[in-house]
């Protein structure tokens, strides 16, 4: 009997000791150990995003941005190169400054949008006017549009509150806070239906008041938030737009409402480049027994330009980085090979990713697994198993191998749906390829820094990257060894309750080769 204990309590005493040495994988350990005490993550942000900053598709800092990430790659002794795809409309933002002159003298927060046509030094003076307060039909409008003729129009609505809801909702009464809301409620779908009488749409407008000869476009692309806006492109062929700041713009509202005649002067300068190469940033370490097997890791590389890019996507292009560092550190000679995917031109339509998945079928149908971050600074909350009917099987193996204080945030869904956008993984799940997406905490994502003038360094948390970037790491090390090739079954679709038909996996697309021109 007691030999038999003995028997038993050496049994168990061995299981856990294997468990143990399970648990404490030297490779695991040292990624940790190298991202917490060796992280590069704070210089790389600085280099990327104060020294180079946006990245807009089509622009110097874009080409700037890739050949500084193939140097950095050829530091740490990784391949890396461009791949060029198609061509995109070259642009240069130059400085933008904007005063009003009269009634009186303040210079004015705004910039110039994305491929705006520039002015020259000199800039462009002219008076700022509003649309009608209302326009009875689109004859009316006609016979009003030659008013704007050397004019500058704001075409936003004058917005009722600079405030964001949280901050009524600290400060003010329900009875207050309740009035406000119904009242920009109703003043919101005046100003869309004032709109629709004139016979245009909000963006088709602005062709009729170029026609017209307007000197310039002045627009408030509010983002609900303290001094912050949504920034994207022109739709100008030939005179200034820019945005401006909530505070300036309803001020300079209220004064051309009021008859004061504004007037201001905007100087925003600009090149056009022609017709300039677009493209994406590989890097790649080779895979030693299945290098015909594939784990990529993704984040799109461009950005808009109203910031630099930081949470969009500079905090997803960092953690690849790192996490491609550590490995090529700590994991030189992997199983599978891994390639890291800098994405061009996201932000128009996925093209970078589309183009990589049209151009190279060969790493898609060898996928073992895609790893995709994109939606900001915060940790990893989520991840779905994006529609494959047996993700849980093998991302619960893998991420088991992960720290708990970082896993304990992370729910899991399984085995969810595709995506069918958003991201540079919908180009992966599109072609039938694991491709699963590294959804973070928002920190105010939406309306703070995603595309606006306020994504900047300043907002990165980098606790929470270097959580990811260790996620990322530990996730491409577990996929790169695992002894299974990863299934690709399909779930069944569900039902569309809108529609009561069933849903279709996504369908792939070409990417736009050929853009902005």
């Amino acid at each position: 009997m007691k030999h038999s204990l003995k028997l038993l309590l050496l049994v168990v005493l061995l299981a856990s000791s294997n468990f143990y040495a399970q648990d404490k994988d030297p490779v695991i350990e040292n990624i940790i150990k190298e991202a917490n005490e060796n992280s590069q993550l704070e210089q790389l942000a600085h280099e990327l995003l104060d020294v180079i900053g946006p990245r807009l598709v089509g622009t110097p800092q874009m080409q700037q941005a890739s050949d500084w990430a193939i140097a950095q790659y050829g530091k740490w002794g990784v391949t890396a190169r461009q791949e060029k795809y198609g061509t995109w409309r070259g642009w240069n933002r130059g400085v933008t400054h904007i005063d009003m002159l009269s009634p009186r003298v303040q210079t004015l927060d705004g910039m110039q949008l994305a491929w705006n046509p520039g002015t020259s030094k000199k800039g462009v003076t002219a008076e700022a006017v509003v649309l009608p307060e209302y326009i009875t039909d689109s004859m009316a409008f006609q016979n009003w549009l030659p008013n704007v003729k050397g004019k500058f129009v704001l075409i936003s609505m004058k917005q009722p509150t600079g405030r964001p809801d949280y901050n009524w909702e600290e400060f003010a009464t329900d009875e207050s806070f309740t009035k406000m809301k119904d009242a920009r409620d109703a003043q919101t779908k005046a100003w869309r239906e004032n709109i629709r009488r004139s016979g245009y749409s909000s963006r088709s407008i602005i062709g009729a008041l170029e026609r017209a000869g307007a000197a310039g476009i002045v627009t408030c692309n509010w983002s609900k938030g303290f001094g912050v806006n949504k920034i994207f492109s022109a739709r100008t062929k030939e005179i200034p737009a820019v945005d401006m700041e909530l505070e300036d713009y309803t001020m300079l509202y209220r004064l051309a409402e009021y008859g004061d005649k504004p007037t201001i002067k905007v100087v925003a300068e600009s090149k056009e480049l022609g017709e300039v190469p677009t493209f994406n940033t590989i890097a790649e370490i080779k895979g030693t027994e299945k290098p015909e097997e594939y784990i990529v890791l993704s984040a799109h590389f461009d950005s808009w330009d109203g910031g630099t890019g930081a949470t969009d996507n500079g905090t997803g292009t960092l953690v690849m980085m790192e996490a491609m560092r550590i490995l090529k550190k700590m994991y030189p000679n992997p199983k599978r090979t891994i390639i890291v995917g800098h994405w061009g031109s996201e932000e128009q339509g996925l093209n970078g990713s589309r183009a990589f998945v049209e151009d190279n079928p060969k790493i898609v149908n060898g996928l073992q697994a895609s790893f995709n971050q994109d939606n900001g600074t915060g940790r990893v909350v989520r991840i779905s198993g994006a529609g494959f009917l047996h993700a849980y099987d093998y991302i619960g193996r893998w991420l088991n191998a992960v720290p708990k204080d970082i896993t304990k945030h992370i729910k899991t869904t399984f085995p969810g749906t595709p995506s069918g956008g958003g991201s540079d993984n919908a180009s992966f799940l599109a072609a039938g390829a694991p491709a699963f997406g590294l959804s973070s905490l928002n920190w105010s994502y939406w309306n703070y820094t995603w595309h606006t003038n306020r994504d900047t360094y300043d907002k990165i948390i980098f606790d929470d990257v270097r959580n990811n970037a260790i996620l990322t790491a530990i996730l491409t090390y577990m996929a790169s060894e695992d002894p299974e090739t990863t299934s690709r079954e399909k779930i069944v679709m569900p039902i569309n309750s809108r529609t009561g038909k069933q849903r279709t996996w996504p369908k792939q697309r070409s990417p736009t080769r050929k853009g902005g021109m």
